[in-house]
This record gives C-alpha cells, structure tokens and sequence, in this order.
C-alpha cells in the first residue's frame, strides 16, 4: 500500500517570509506559522494551544510569498512534511521538519472590506489577479473541510 504525506494548515504568519535565491534564480521561501486550537477544558475554561510550524515554498509560490505576505498575514497552506538532519559545529546531530507547500491562498480580508483576498497559488504564480482583474470567488470554497 502506497502512504500519504499531505498536511492542510490554516495559520497567521510569525514573521515577514525570508526569501533566497539559490543558483539559476530558483526561489525559496521561509516563514514560521502559528496554528491556533482553542477548546474548553473540564472546568469550562476556554484553553488556546498554539503550535508553530516552518513553511517552505519553492520558486513561484517564494515569489508570491515576498510579494504579498507579511507578519500576521492570514493564509491557507497545502503541501507535504519533510524532515532534514545535520550535523552542528559541535558534531550534534539536529534535525527539522517542515512543510514544504505547494498551495496557498490567502484568506486576509482585502483593504476594500469585500471579504478575502483573491490570490491564489498553485506551485508558480499562476492564476494573480490584478486589481483590474474581478475575485478568483471566495477561497473558503477550495477548502477541503
């Protein structure tokens, strides 16, 4: 039986995105993103856990992401976990995992007040609406939950 690595996220940006070129102008963009579960506990208390996460996105979408996100930005991500090792000046062994996207729709509310943003990736920069250019459609639609 073949496995599944998908991961879908919808979290608020922990800081700006850091975006490098590598070799051949291949873009690569990372950022922190804060999940946030709230439930009540046996009390009835209201209790917020939050869970950070590091995203990556590669070429076109490290694009959109330089051009468009920012901290605190509101956005939904889709893609696929990936662990890395390394070894430290020291020698230590250190590993990290992240989610390296190849989706994304942002879901901050645009400045005129209509509701979210249009803008939507898929992998490259596709499918960038304009401010001539009308909604993509409301991106909760895309969701799939």
């Amino acid at each position: 039986m073949r496995g599944v690595n998908r991961v879908m996220l919808i979290g608020n940006l922990g800081k700006d995105p850091d975006v490098q070129f590598l070799e051949g102008n291949i873009g690569v963009a990372k950022f922190p993103l804060a999940t946030t579960e709230t439930f009540k506990d046996r009390s009835g208390k209201l209790v917020s856990q939050t869970e950070w996460h590091t995203v990556v996105l590669w070429r076109g979408l490290a694009e959109l992401a330089q051009k468009y996100l920012h901290k605190g930005s509101l956005v939904y991500i889709e893609g696929r976990l990936r662990t890395r090792s390394w070894e430290d000046k020291e020698g230590n062994r250190k590993f990290a995992t992240e989610v390296v996207g190849d989706n994304l729709i942002m879901l901050d509310k645009r400045a005129d007040g209509t509701g979210a943003s249009p803008i939507h990736g898929e992998g490259n920069i596709e499918g960038l609406s304009g401010p001539d250019t009308p909604p993509l459609g409301d991106p909760s639609e895309n969701l799939p939950f």
